[in-house]
């Protein structure tokens, strides 16, 4: 069976070699049809204590590492970040 794949952003990196991480879907309300946000937080594992919050990343499902982790931090997602260029006038 095929891991899952979840992109989400970091709302605490409090613990050591751990973050938690957002992920957001849409999903259409069964009576209502209005399209209706729900999210969920997960616990992944970050090795090297890299990610900072409000960053954007891919977490990866893995075996358990410990009660809460069952996800690991596979790389940083740099979204929306954009370089200011000065235009010569």
């Amino acid at each position: 069976m095929p891991k899952r794949i979840l992109i989400g952003t970091v709302v605490s990196d409090k613990t050591d070699k751990t973050v938690v991480v957002k992920v957001e879907r849409k999903v259409k309300h069964p009576m209502y049809g209005k399209i209706i946000r729900r999210t969920k937080k997960y616990h992944a594992h970050d090795e090297d204590n890299a990610c900072s919050t409000g960053e954007t990343v891919r977490i990866e499902e893995t075996a358990p590492i410990s009660k809460l982790k069952t996800w690991k931090v596979i790389e940083r997602v740099q979204i929306g970040k954009t370089a200011a260029v000065e235009a010569d006038v």
